[in-house]
């Protein structure tokens, strides 16, 4: 076992010789871990540093000023606990924190950092009760305990509870902060709540599985740095334990079959990959071949069935979950940020395992796309959802009450100069290309490594072999799949343009012929001190295609150079409106870099049509216009807007512009101060049902049984008879509903005149509510809504004629 064992693994020259020898089983593959791995890109360094710099103290103050810290002050009884933050997984925010800061100060050394994080340590190892027990929402003793918490340990439905699961992410923290720090002062918590949870469970048999997985990566971790039996077997055990008729299961945590008989991704992506990801490590370290099987089978049906273009997962906010095969809507896609970094460690695991380019190829997607695009590019704003086309209703947000992804991302980002490089025996993969220089120990002998390209915006690559003496050994040069027009594993995706170019790859300035093993170029020969292998990429414009299952995919095409997969944003276009462009199947499209917007992007430029719909017409207005593409994990850093990744090549798939209305033309507002929300009510999008969520609609959710109101302040006095809304009802399960009644005013100087209405008000959902009236001239009209009396309601359109 060498030194370059992966942190990201927890093992490493900080294992003592006992442990070593008792850790047989692992992966075939290991990584080179991200201490050994130093990146000084243009792309990635930047984004590290700010992590380092901005994201991590934003997310410490925040969890300050939140209440975070003060939930284990409360537990160790140094406040009254008069409040409970929102959430019982608040505490697992400190524990992700932490494990990003402890990656942090291995990369580069910080005092002050350091000392904060044992100042929190010590908070926490102070919260803990003293059987190891450490939940702060139960051990506070709040005069009322939260709505997801059992008075006793563990019995709460465990889909809410999440004792678990902050446990996990406590293991985590431990481990990172053991090799990056060599304290045990966390790791010693870590060790307490194990041992405790392993007499309760594995020798209790408490018969209960985490309902949000984490743990079982967490004890596989804790199990590598102290080589401890019992913690591999109790992440075995909940693994075991779901769908085993026990305790009642649910496809929403993946619980409702035995995992090793599970064939198809279902339920809560998060929790899903993250049980994805736990069942790869037990695989790896007790050698269960059922685990591998079964997730073998879940990584075929979500990479052919149920992934975004951008890497993104989990399709619907319905339970934040996977859709059924081939459902991937684009405004109201979900696509989490937890759910993209989760994927990652899926399907780097996957790699490990078996050793094939593809499960890099769909990691390098999600890494460039759909985990990038979850930070704005001041590293202080996030988004939790991740749409490809959006209307304006989305913005990254500075903070959300359930701050996962937030603290997801500071313990993420410093672990991607860990993705770079593997290694099996004597042979050495290139994962990932960006400029850096690592340290790999093989059996045959200590290398160094240099890379340099300009990666992801050119594809030029240039890789310098510096072993200490010539050692043989080969070296595994992955090569992507969309360089040889493969736009993903499987028939999800496809390039329209399906003509393959040749790479030429040379040795020491000469080409050499190569084999392609499972994507890899493989060079088996004997190194020497500066040794060359250069390559250039195709990085061709490519229009990607989708399987012509996704309807909403149809008549229209993605861009995608290189990793990058681009989007069109409304500040690059005509009065920044991009639903109604329209560009041929067939045009050309030229690439420039702007070294000065969106700090320094590559941009893909051509020629569409924008339609524009005429008032009292059928006809659509049309012109020509410019159409240029940023990629898209940049969009929505200059404001909300509109945006698509997938545009339209036939007219029938674009949104015209709508012509201007009464309404649209008004200004709105509302009982509600929520400026996104009010404008759902005039941006003319037909809703496709009362509980479609592809576009921004209007709601009061949670109030009850209260008397709310909407108004429109026309441009200039108008005269109107009729009026229409469409009311926005999720019923079953959700909070809204049509409303008990609503009622029309008019403003007649100073006062609001009811309307005479010439028939009853319709009030029904999944259509257009109408009601006409005696015509009134006014400047401003009014809607009085009076909410259910055990639901709130909610609006999706409102028209005035």
């Amino acid at each position: 076992m060498s030194n370059c064992k992966s942190v990201f693994f927890a093992a490493g020259i900080l294992l003592s010789a006992s442990v070593l020898q008792a850790q047989v089983k692992d992966y075939p593959i290991q990584p080179v871990t991200f201490n050994h791995v130093h990146v000084h890109d243009q792309f990635w360094a930047p984004r590290i540093n700010i992590n380092a710099e901005v994201t991590i103290p934003y997310v410490l103050q925040k969890s300050r000023e939140t209440g975070r810290v003060d939930n284990f002050l409360k537990a160790a009884g140094k406040m009254p606990p008069e409040k409970l933050t929102e959430y019982p997984f608040d505490d697992s925010d400190i524990f992700k924190v932490i494990e990003g800061a402890s990656y942090a100060l291995q990369v580069k050394p910080n005092p002050a950092l350091d000392k904060s994080i044992d100042s929190l340590i010590t908070i926490i190892g102070e919260a803990q009760e003293p059987d190891g027990y450490l939940y702060t929402f139960r051990t506070m003793k709040p005069a009322k305990l939260h709505p997801w918490i059992s008075p006793k340990r563990w019995e709460k439905d465990p889909d809410l509870s999440h004792e678990l699961y902050n446990a996990g992410h406590l293991y985590e923290a431990a481990v990172a902060h053991y090799l990056s720090t060599g304290k045990k002062n966390l790791l010693n918590i870590a060790t307490k709540n194990a041992d405790l949870i392993v007499k309760d469970f594995l020798y209790g048999k408490a018969p209960y599985f985490p309902g949000h997985q984490v743990i079982e990566t967490g004890l596989s971790r804790l199990y590598r740095v102290t080589g401890k039996k019992e913690y591999l077997d109790l992440a075995k055990y909940f693994l075991d334990i779901r769908g085993n008729g026990q305790v009642r299961g649910s496809q929403y945590s993946q619980s409702h079959k035995p995992v090793v008989q599970q064939n198809e991704a279902v339920g809560h992506a998060v929790r899903a990959a993250y049980m994805y990801t736990g069942m790869a490590d037990v695989a790896a370290l007790t050698g269960d071949a059922s685990y591998i099987k079964a997730i073998d089978n879940i990584w075929s049906d979500v990479v052919t069935k149920k992934m975004y273009l951008t890497g993104g997962i989990g399709a619907t906010g319905a339970g934040e979950a996977f859709g059924a095969a081939y459902e991937l809507p684009n405004m109201s896609a979900y696509a989490e940020t937890c759910a993209s970094i989760a994927n990652v460690y899926w399907n780097i695991r996957m790699f490990l395992l078996h050793g094939d380019a593809k499960y890099i190829d769909v990691m390098e997607r999600v890494l460039y796309n759909g985990v990038l695009s979850g930070i704005a590019q001041d590293g202080k704003k996030f988004f939790y959802p991740n749409p490809l086309a959006s209307m304006g209703q989305h913005a990254r947000s500075a903070w959300f009450g359930c701050a996962c992804c937030i603290s997801n991302v500071t313990r993420f980002m410093p672990s991607v100069p860990g993705y770079v490089y593997a290694q099996d025996q004597n042979n050495v993969y290139v994962n990932l290309f960006m400029t850096n220089e690592a340290d790999v120990t093989l059996p045959a002998g200590k290398i160094k490594i240099l890379q340099e390209t300009a990666y992801p915006w050119e594809g030029g690559v240039k890789i310098v072999v510096n072993p200490e003496k010539q050692i043989p050994f080969a070296l595994r040069v992955r090569i992507p799949g969309w360089a040889r027009q493969e736009a993903v594993p499987g028939d999800l995706y496809r390039f329209a343009d399906q003509k393959v170019t040749k790479i030429e790859i040379s040795v020491n300035g000469k080409p050499v012929a190569y084999t392609l093993e499972k994507g890899y170029a493989v060079f088996n020969r004997t190194w020497k001190k500066g040794d060359v292998v250069s390559f250039t990429l195709p990085m061709e414009i490519e229009k990607v295609l989708a399987n012509e299952k996704i309807k909403e995919d149809q008549g229209k095409f993605a861009l995608q150079r290189g990793p990058i997969v681009f989007c069109l944003e409304g500040p690059d276009h005509a009065d920044k409106v991009v639903q109604n462009i329209v560009v041929p199947q067939q045009a050309s499209l030229k690439e420039s870099y702007d070294p000065q917007l969106l700090n320094g992007v590559l941009l893909l430029n051509g020629t569409g049509s924008a339609t524009t719909r005429q008032l009292n017409s059928d006809e659509l207005s049309k012109k020509e216009q410019t159409v240029k593409a940023i990629p898209y994990y940049s969009w929505n850093n200059r404001g909300s807007g509109e945006m698509v990744v997938w545009i339209p090549y036939q007219e029938s798939a674009a949104r015209p512009k709508p012509a201007p209305t009464i309404a649209s033309k008004s200004k709105v507002s509302g009982s509600i101060n929520n400026p996104r929300m009010l404008n759902a009510l005039n941006d003319q999008f037909e809703p496709s049902s009362s509980e479609d969520k592809s576009a921004l609609y209007l709601h009061w959710w949670p109030k009850k049984d209260t008397e709310e109101w909407i108004q429109y302040d026309f441009d200039q006095e108008q005269t109107v008879s009729e009026s229409k809304v469409y009311w926005y009802d999720d019923s079953p399960f959700g909070g809204c509903r049509i409303p008990a009644s609503w009622e029309l005013l008019y403003k007649q100087g100073d006062q609001w005149v009811p309307v005479q209405a010439t028939a009853p008000y319709e009030n029904a959902k999944d259509k257009y509510n109408t009601v006409r009236f005696t015509p009134v001239k006014t400047t401003a009209i009014r809607m009085k809504i009076r909410l259910p009396k055990d639901h709130a309601t909610g609006v999706h359109e409102w028209i005035v004629k």
